[in-house]
């Protein structure tokens, strides 16, 4: 697939030949009507464009002036503010993509909880290799003393954020706490900076495990600690990093050719698996069509369908989550709302992060979309409305 860089001064020229019937899909004839935030000015976003790198295919499904506009509302609309890289990967390809200024695509951006569902997919090599078994008890040493109810817990319950143990992922106001107070703030920053899964595992249950959904990132240390220590017997710090890396990179990483990415440890030695890697949105991409693929790639399988079925799949506690992976599907009644609140296909599966990181994908479509930025979370959802609406430009299968 030919690509090449797409200039504002070109797609001027061109923008001539769009109809109305494609102003009228990509909702900006009636924007104002709609209550939706307008565009930039032309010679601003002619401005803004200059400064930003962007490409286009010229041999996609789908055509340039088509996706030049798709991309263009994340970079221009004062909602959806501040995106930083936008890619579209469409039937394996990168069919579009841009770049805010100062930004590339080698440049390696946070992934906040993001990182949960590359957690969940190293669990599942470990589980194919039978290192690890899905309805076992978890093997945490903090929890094997005889009659503590915390053995119940299973990979499976840690894995749909139904653990039972006391974590709390932010400020609860209506229970008088703030931000510092809550677990990830004071495992990540605070008093269990040093050894988060110490921190995670010596909560204690607040509901039967497999009983309450609970959405922590405390519970995505919990896992990633448990790979370490198959890994590794050592308590060294840097024995038990190298460990993790060295799985990491030879099974995952370097197969789906993610070569920027970068995981996060603490003091002990421990993977941030909950929220801290970094990767170019490109790389995220390269995730989002390897969990598409089913866990395959270049014709290799690397990860069994069924585990991939697993992550895709309705946790029995929420409908909205399967394996340390959001899915397209309605919440019950009084948690809010994920992706397209019920529109859509509801095979459609996302990585979704803190400020609005996302990697949605649509097996429909053949369709990866990843935006990256820093949006707060409590205006994120106009950006999931805009992926919305840039997946209806393809032709579904």
């Amino acid at each position: 697939m030919i690509k090449r860089p797409y200039s504002a001064t070109a797609f001027s020229a061109k923008a001539k030949i769009i109809t109305l019937s494609l102003c009228a899909v990509l909702s900006a004839c009636t924007a104002e009507e709609e209550g939706i935030p307008p565009l930039l000015p032309e010679a601003e976003s002619k401005a803004l464009a200059d400064k930003s790198i962007i490409n286009i295919a010229d041999d996609a499904d789908v055509s340039e002036q088509i996706l030049y506009e798709s991309l263009r509302p994340f970079f221009e609309r004062e909602d959806l503010t501040e995106t930083r890289a936008m890619v579209i990967m469409h039937r394996g390809e990168v069919v579009a993509e841009r770049y805010a200024t100062g930004y590339s695509q080698e440049t390696p951006l946070i992934s906040w909880s993001m990182a949960k569902t590359v957690t969940a997919t190293l669990v599942g090599l470990m589980v194919a290799d039978g290192r690890l078994v899905l309805d076992d008890p978890a093997p945490v040493d903090a929890w094997k003393s005889p009659g503590d109810p915390r053995g119940k817990i299973t990979l499976r319950h840690l894995l749909h954020m139904a653990s039972g143990l006391d974590h709390s992922e932010g400020a609860a106001p209506e229970e008088g706490k703030a931000i510092y107070q809550a677990d990830t703030t004071r495992m990540l920053f605070l008093d269990g900076r040093d050894n988060v899964a110490l921190y995670a595992e010596a909560r204690q249950l607040e509901a039967q495990p497999g009983e309450k959904f609970e959405y922590s990132s405390a519970t995505t240390n919990i896992l990633a600690d448990i790979m370490t220590n198959i890994l590794t017997d050592s308590k060294d710090p840097v024995v038990r990093r190298d460990a993790m890396l060295r799985f990491a990179r030879g099974r995952l990483f370097e197969p789906l050719g993610m070569e920027t990415i970068v995981p996060e440890f603490d003091r002990s030695g421990t993977m941030l698996g909950g929220s801290m890697m970094h990767a170019s949105a490109r790389d995220w991409a390269k995730l989002g069509e390897f969990l598409r693929n089913n866990g395959s790639v270049k014709g290799a399988q690397l990860l069994p369908t069924s585990w991939t079925r697993f992550m895709r799949t309705s946790s029995p506690t929420d409908p909205a989550y399967g394996g340390q992976t959001w899915l397209n599907k309605p919440r019950p009644e009084g948690r809010n709302p994920i992706l397209f609140e019920g529109r859509g296909n509801q095979n459609i599966f996302a990585m979704l992060g803190h400020l609005g990181q996302s990697v949605i994908v649509s097996p429909n479509h053949k369709l990866t979309i990843v935006r990256l930025g820093r949006t707060l979370d409590d205006r994120t959802r106009p950006i999931y409305e805009q992926m919305e609406q840039v997946i209806a430009q393809f032709p579904e299968s």
